[in-house]
C-alpha cells in the first residue's frame, strides 16, 4: 500500500523559512514525479512544485519561483521543499503528491500539513 508521510515545522513569521519533507513507500516504480500542492482557505488546491525521479526536471508555480527549492533523494523515495522569504499568502495546507507513470498512471496524496505564516 502506497503511503506518503509528511513532516516539518508549521509556523513561522513573514520573511522566515521552513522545510517540509515527504517520504513515500509501498511502490517500486523508478518512473515517477513527486512534489507538493497546497490549498488555502476559500481557494482551490494548486500545484506548488514537483520533481521527476528520472531526469530531475523541476516545476515551480509562478508565485513561489525564486523563494522555494525542491530536492529529492531517490534512494529514500523522499522529496523536500525548502521555503524561504515566506509571506502570509503562503499560508495553506500543503499536500505531498506522487504520480507514477509506468506501467500505468496512478496518483497518491499525503494527509496534508498546515503551514502558517504570521504577519
Amino acid at each position: 500500500e502506497v503511503q506518503l508521510v509528511e513532516s516539518g515545522e508549521d509556523l513561522v513569521q513573514a520573511g522566515g523559512s521552513l522545510r517540509l519533507s515527504c517520504a513515500a513507500s509501498g511502490f517500486t516504480s523508478d518512473d515517477y514525479a513527486i512534489g507538493w500542492f497546497r490549498q488555502a482557505p476559500g481557494k482551490e488546491r494548486e500545484g506548488v512544485s514537483c520533481i521527476s525521479s528520472k531526469d530531475g526536471n523541476t516545476y515551480y508555480a509562478d508565485s513561489v519561483k525564486g523563494r522555494f527549492t525542491i530536492s529529492r533523494d531517490n534512494a529514500k523515495n523522499a522529496v523536500y521543499l525548502q521555503m524561504n522569504s515566506l509571506e502570509p499568502e503562503d499560508t495553506a495546507v500543503y499536500y505531498c503528491n506522487l504520480v507514477i507513470d509506468n506501467p500505468r498512471q496512478d496518483n497518491y496524496w499525503g494527509q496534508g500539513t498546515q503551514v502558517t505564516v504570521s504577519s
